[in-house]
């Protein structure tokens, strides 16, 4: 026989979901309906991709946060838009298409409605008259409306560039999306080889916005170990671009450095594998040794050239370049270690400065010189710091900053080098080699690209029933004959957007998703995202850079637009912690330790679950799942029960004989004050953990109350409303209160219920502890040294010693100086 449940949540969870449903009491008013004259927020969680796994207990934390504060905020009064979506695109359902023949647009439904049924057992407060799909042809439409304002602006363009291919996917992939592994490169997904290949891609310029992503990181409410890892991902540095005649030839090899002060110890020069130049600059007797190495460079990733590389490798190309500042002739090598995507795919090399090019350098034997010093003590083989400039012809005694102006002047007077910003981020490969992804609202004739009529819009998938794509790497696509082909002769674009286009600005359809003649309204997103944007964004850390950098990036492009009214999408960010499983290990299939809450909420319900997860931690922390942790959740709620409710021998539930229809006593008032004002303290705070302690403090009390205050009862049940959201309406309703427990006013305490009467003192004589004492918490310091003075138990305390001084610190200790 299955054990009782020790309340019943199975009966009371769908039982209130089904009343938030029919009042419709989460839904958002719009600018100008009733209810928008109250102060918005807009609280927001990164939407999931719709995968055939279900949702697990790590997305769950993130929801239940902005849940709990969406709740908060309506019950304080405002009007909270608080949305769910489907992030829907994606290779995943493509793949599945591939093994099984089912469409992806079938998988694809069938993952969003058990996303949704799982999502709506948890109680969410959320307006689900907005849900948005990014695959809908209606949202598909405006993801390549604004596309195109990206096109008019010269920010799209089409570029051959080498491009990870990954034949078993059939697609490229973005850098990121590739791991460098023993084996060398593999796919991110799948763990499959990928290998480079030049292919025609569609970029984004995001380049062109590179310093203001950079700069309006400040006017953003982020973790800044989030914004460190913007900054370093745009990869500002300022230096100079330094040219080096080739010898014996016209030729000139342009270098970016952020050290033209060590230009009089560059030693050697080196050239990117891929850098324009490496052919036509290696001589006959190089050639074989060059292209082989070029070959086998042309496999690895950057990051296996540049930060897990063990040891520098490369090959001289037979060149001489010539040193601008000291007219020193210099050899050329190529080697991997210098990326061409970076600067302009040449680097100067300064081994005694620089801590590669001085690996570089003992490995092949080339020449060391110093020329900068510390500005105290002996030089170090490899000095890399600022110092000052020796052995350096005009540069000599210069400290680095100084030296740096003094040579790019120098430079630029006789038209060798100027000064230059540059930055590591690259453009935006946004093109990929799939069908289920949003298509490119473009056409081509011959060479020439032309974009769709916005009356065009949207521009459907075709139907398919092969989605692999062709060995010759064309995309899917390529095979709709039919939809490809115009009558008039011009071709479709046979690439699809990365499954990126969707969320880079789903947030600003929710403003606004039932528009038909816009994305949104003016007056929607003036509204919803004044304040700068989005007033809560909550996710995973694993977003960090990405996705919220391409987001912001269009954001900014629709800002220059006048489309939008502030800069940034997301004023204030919160990261939420990992779940780990019971064995403290990342949750994993493979593993076998991930917890379905399909099972929890069976078992103990999602009232129990919703507090077990906020009670396990502060929310940024990483923290293991646990069932025991578990299970003083589910006692918390059965004693919040148990103070309306008792159990006949029968089993069935009874109002409970202890609640009376009296006025608090004056112990219950302050308690009742305590908790209200540390519950709400810890809710602006977003400490869901301490906020729960408080109620479970509050609840003993009330447990210990032999008279139980129905307006005891009810106030905590409007205190637990947003973490137990079920209970707390089912406790509301039983005790008579009117109207729904979600929106009803979040309670108020005076200020005066808070102080104690009375308050312990630590006494210490000659600052050693002896004794306490209670006074009344209101006295001052001369009647505290009365109060002492006359204490029974001083001459106890001092040993009969006389009393010279005494020192009072109020609410904390007296200290006798005897």
């Amino acid at each position: 026989m299955p054990t009782r449940a020790p309340y019943p949540f199975a009966e009371i969870e769908p039982r209130w979901q089904t009343a938030w449903a029919e009042t419709r009491c989460f839904r958002a008013a719009q600018p100008g309906e009733p209810g928008s004259e109250k102060p918005k927020v807009y609280i927001l969680d990164m939407f999931p991709y719709p995968s055939a796994a279900g949702l697990h207990v790590g997305h769950l934390e993130g929801y239940t946060a902005t849940d709990i504060v969406a709740r908060y905020r309506r019950m304080r009064g405002m009007n909270v838009l608080h949305p769910m979506g489907w992030d829907a695109f994606g290779l995943p359902a493509e793949q599945h298409a591939m093994q099984t023949g089912t469409h992806p647009r079938v998988t694809t439904a069938k993952n969003i409605d058990n996303f949704r049924r799982q999502i709506q057992a948890m109680g969410f407060s959320y307006d689900w008259e907005r849900e948005i799909d990014t695959t809908d042809p209606k949202y598909v439409r405006w993801t390549q409306w604004i596309f195109l304002k990206l096109y008019e602006k010269d920010l799209a363009y089409v570029a051959e560039a080498p491009v990870w291919y990954c034949p078993a996917l059939g697609t490229v992939l973005a850098n990121e999306e590739v791991l460098p592994t023993n084996e060398g490169p593999r796919s991110e997904r799948g763990n499959h080889p990928v290998e480079r290949r030049p292919m025609r891609q569609w970029m984004l310029k995001i380049t062109a916005y590179a310093e203001r992503l950079l700069q309006d990181l400040d006017l953003l409410e982020w973790p800044e170990s989030l914004k460190e890892m913007q900054r370093n991902w745009i990869g500002k540095s300022e230096g100079a671009e330094v040219v080096f005649a080739v010898d014996g030839s016209k030729e000139k090899i342009p270098v970016y450095t952020t050290r033209p002060d060590t230009l009089f110890g560059a030693t050697y020069l080196v050239l990117a594998p891929e850098h324009p130049r490496v052919a036509s600059l290696t001589s006959p007797s190089q050639k074989t040794a060059v292209e082989k190495y070029v070959r086998e460079s042309s496999a690895k990733s950057d990051l296996e050239r540049t930060e897990l590389a063990k040891k520098k490798t490369g090959v001289p190309i037979g060149a001489m370049v010539v040193n601008p500042v000291n007219g020193e002739k210099i050899p050329v090598w190529v080697a991997d270690y210098v990326l061409a995507s970076y600067g302009t795919g040449a680097v100067m090399s300064v081994p005694a400065h620089d801590e590669r090019d001085f690996a570089f350098a003992k490995a092949y034997g080339l020449p060391i010189r110093k020329v900068i010093r510390p500005e105290s003590g002996s030089v170090p083989d490899c000095f890399t710091e600022d110092g000052v400039n020796f052995d350096s012809g005009f540069l000599d005694g210069l400290k680095t900053p100084k030296a740096k102006a003094a040579v790019i002047d120098w430079l630029e007077k006789r038209g060798l080098g100027r000064r230059q910003v540059r930055y590591k981020l690259r453009d935006w490969l946004f093109s990929r080699q799939r069908y289920w992804g949003e298509p490119f609202p473009v056409v081509w004739k011959g060479d020439q690209h032309q974009p769709l009529l916005e009356k065009e819009l949207p521009l459907t998938l075709p139907e398919l029933a092969d989605f692999q794509p062709t060995a010759s790497g064309e995309p899917p696509l390529g095979k709709a004959e039919t939809w490809k082909k115009l009558p008039d002769g011009r071709m479709r674009e046979l690439n699809t957007m990365p499954q990126w286009a969707g969320s880079c600005w789903y947030y600003l359809r929710f403003c606004d998703p039932h528009n038909d003649s816009l994305p949104w309204s003016a007056a929607a997103e003036k509204y919803w995202m004044a304040g700068g944007g989005v007033d809560l964004y909550v996710g995973g850390a694993e977003h960090a850079v990405l996705h919220l950098l391409y987001a912001r990036f269009w954001h900014k492009v629709l800002f220059d637009l006048k489309l939008v009214s502030h800069p940034e999408p997301f004023r204030r960010l919160v990261n939420q912690g990992i779940i780990l499983g019971e064995d403290n290990r990342k949750m994993s299939k493979s593993i076998g330790n991930v917890v379905n809450p399909d099972e929890v909420i069976r078992e103990h319900g999602a009232d129990a679950l919703r507090v077990f997860e906020m009670f396990l931690g502060p929310l940024e922390q990483m923290k293991p799942w646990s069932s025991k942790g578990m299970e003083g959740s589910v006692r918390f709620l059965a004693r919040v029960w148990r103070l309306v409710c008792e159990e006949t021998e029968s089993g069935e539930w009874i109002p409970s004989p202890t609640l009376v229809d009296e006025a608090p006593e004056p112990e219950t008032v302050k308690a009742l004050a305590k908790a209200t004002a540390k519950v709400t303290e810890d809710l602006e705070k977003l400490q869901f953990n301490t906020a729960i302690s408080a109620l479970m403090v509050l609840v003993n009390h009330l447990t210990g109350l032999e008279r139980r205050p129905k307006a005891a009862v009810a106030q905590l049940s409007k205190l637990l409303a947003p973490f137990a959201p079920h209970l707390a309406e089912e406790v509301h309703a039983r005790l008579g209160e009117k109207g729904l427990a979600s929106v009803a006013a979040w309670p108020t305490f005076r200020k005066e219920d808070l102080e104690e009467e009375s308050v312990e003192l630590a006494v210490q004589v000659n600052s050693k502890l002896k004794g306490r004492m209670i006074l009344p918490s209101k006295a001052g310091k001369e009647e505290i040294e009365k109060m002492v003075r006359v204490h029974p138990e001083i001459r106890t305390w001092t040993g009969g010693k006389i009393v010279q001084k005494v020192i009072v610190v109020p609410g904390r200790i007296v200290n006798l100086v005897t």
